[in-house]
């Protein structure tokens, strides 16, 4: 939402409270509390919110802005640029700190200061200092060495701290502006904000110059652990990090993680809740359906046959995308997005990136491009809008093609997940992850060693492990997943209707013979099944759903074969849209015809060296 849509819709502007600080101080959770909704998504890896979020709050008398995480602002990446940008509609700043990390954090804080804008700190995750083994933070002490600068805590995981006292603070900051105590012997502000962001000699000389004044100023505020003895909890967290981050034990944790992912998705989602619903529906509602359309469409007299095969066929409007969509798709994406929710709020998503850095520079990349191609298993379209994150071009032309081609979106996954007990089980899942666990490595580290370059190193910081909250994680993946169903469900009934028309006009029928003769010699499948590949030209999961409806008569192999040349296979509309729009229409092209020749060439050389015995 634009600044001019907020003020047109209210009559007079709300004057603008931007939140800054670094990653992982949980930013976006404050703006969500204290807007009581979902504004933004919440995340603890760095980079997770490139663009801005806000939420006009008109019974409280402001609008408030979400910005990208930052340690510092000097122009050197897109969220230093893009928050430095919010910064300049900004009436205050509500600069969120870490408490457990107030040192690291408080360097940007001092920065602001320097800069010269009126601030409101606030010491999130206030809640983890005893755990820690550390008292409570002296807020009306560091108050004083920031010059009068408001400084609160809080803990928006707990919803504490953010009620009609803050409000009264923040309203307060807002009416009576503080300058705070700017690190001495700096220029103006005005000429500081140049200088620092235009002079890289100049400014590495003002950060150390205001570290030791920062480190000054906060003797006796900031608790030492050691002073302190830590908790069993915090012992307990120690063992969790080395374990996480342990290059034998964390792959072994990653492997649980994954082995438990499968039970809650493919065992009990894919295979009970789906049946369930899909049970259902059949027994129920179809019946319904087709009497309904029948009974409006018997009497068109000739026309009847159209209309029915259009609206209740095998693909019709009003049976295969309400059964798709809210009895296949629905299910495994609310848990597909409640399962990485739960890791990214637990804090164990950065912590694979740090784990997975030294696999994915082989590739070109680092830890950082965890996010990205994690993201492409829930929507690969916002993967690659992601893929701005990565440092130089090179690792996100790297990225993109990979994503482009290997990683399956959710609404695929929803599929994948349902078929695979058909083509396999377990023996189909280790087959096919291994196929695209070599398509991936191999494809990156030859594009690695084209593209001239390397990759850059990683440097990020590790929010600390803990519990997540069941209502917070239950509350963003449902608006995930809403979000989702609301985009998908035009796009399938589009689809259905589509393919409904090409099937009563005979086009449906053309197309497919005249391909079925090249599907049958390359991936030995049957005729029926080049009408679902077609399918999956609109988008792979449509095609999929072409599949999902034939499960019964393909063998194991064929099915196989199926799922590895449809993740392979090119991305939805928006995908290639998008993949054009990032990397420019040579890019975009080689990584579409890329796409098409690795699926059919794999699935290709997959059928013949398994047939016979798999």
């Amino acid at each position: 939402m634009s600044s001019d849509a907020l003020s047109s819709a209210t009559p007079t502007p709300l004057p603008t409270i931007v939140l800054v600080g670094n990653p992982n101080v949980g930013k976006s959770l404050v703006l969500n509390v204290l807007s009581e909704r979902y504004a933004a998504e919440v995340s603890n890896f760095p980079g997770t919110t490139v663009s801005l979020s806000q939420v006009a709050l008109p019974q409280r008398g402001v609008r408030l802005m979400d910005s990208p995480g930052v340690y510092s602002l000097s122009r050197l990446n897109e969220e230093e640029q893009v928050t430095e940008q919010a910064l300049g509609q900004a009436q205050l700043v509500l600069n969120v700190v870490a408490a457990p990390t107030l040192e690291r954090d408080l360097f940007l804080t001092q920065q602001l200061l320097d800069w010269g804008y009126n601030l409101l700190v606030l010491l999130n995750q206030s809640d983890e200092l005893p755990a820690l083994g550390l008292p409570p933070v002296n807020t009306a002490l560091l108050s004083d060495r920031l010059g009068g600068v408001p400084v609160l805590a809080c803990s928006a995981m707990q919803h504490t701290g953010l009620g009609d006292g803050f409000w009264e603070a923040l309203h307060t900051a807002l009416a009576t502006p503080t300058q705070g105590a700017r690190t001495p012997n700096l220029p103006a502000a005005a000429t500081l904000h140049t200088v620092e962001l235009e002079e890289p000699a100049q400014r590495l000389r003002i950060f150390g110059q205001r570290r030791i004044y920062l480190k000054q100023q906060l003797a006796g505020v900031v608790p030492s652990a050691a002073s302190t003895q830590p908790s069993s909890s915090a012992a307990q967290r120690s063992a969790w990090d080395k374990l996480t981050l342990h290059p034998f034990w964390g792959l072994l944790l990653l492997l649980w993680v994954l082995i438990a992912l499968y039970q809650v998705m493919g065992i009990w989602v894919a295979g009970d809740v789906v049946n369930l619903l899909e049970t259902a529906f059949l027994t129920y509602l179809q019946p319904f359906i087709t009497g309904l359309v029948g009974g409006v469409a018997s009497p068109l007299g000739a026309a009847k046959n159209v209309v029915f095969t259009v609206l209740a066929g095998d693909y019709g409007l009003f049976t295969l995308t309400p059964r798709y969509l809210f009895c296949v798709v629905a299910p495994l994406i609310l848990a597909f997005n409640l399962c990485m929710t739960l890791l990214e709020d637990s804090g164990y998503l950065p912590r694979l990136a740090v784990l997975m850095d030294a696999f994915l520079r082989r590739l070109g990349l680092n830890g950082r491009a965890v996010l990205p191609f994690l993201l492409g298993f829930g929507c690969v379209t916002m993967a690659g809008i992601s893929t701005r994150m990565l440092t130089s071009a090179r690792e996100r032309t790297i990225a993109s093609v990979l994503l482009a081609v290997s990683i399956p979106c959710s609404a695929q996954m929803a599929v994948i997940l349902g078929l695979m007990g058909v083509a396999g089980g377990v023996k189909g899942w280790l087959f096919f992850v291994g196929i695209l666990l070599v398509v991936f490595t191999g494809l990156g580290s030859l594009l690695n060693r084209l593209l001239p370059g390397s990759s850059t190193p990683l440097v990020m910081s590790l929010p600390p492990l803990r519990a997540p909250q069941w209502g917070n994680a239950w509350a963003k993946s449902s608006r995930r997943s809403w979000n989702f169903l609301l985009e998908a469900l035009p796009i399938f009934a589009v689809g259905s209707l589509c393919i409904g028309v090409a099937e009563v006009s005979g086009l449906l029928a053309w197309l497919t013979h005249a391909v079925s003769g090249a599907v049958w010699a390359v991936l030995h499948l049957p005729a029926k099944a080049s009408g679902a590949l077609l399918m999956g030209m609109i988008r792979r999961d449509f095609g999929l759903a072409g599949f999902y409806a034939m499960r019964h008569e393909l063998s194991a192999l064929q099915l196989l074969v199926v799922l590895v040349v449809m993740t392979l296979f090119v991305p939805c509309s928006a995908a290639i849209a998008v993949f054009y729009k990032e990397r420019g229409w040579r890019e975009g092209t080689a990584i579409l015809v890329l796409s098409w020749v690795l699926a059919f060439g794999v699935g290709a050389l997959v059928f013949r060296a398994l047939n016979g015995w798999y």
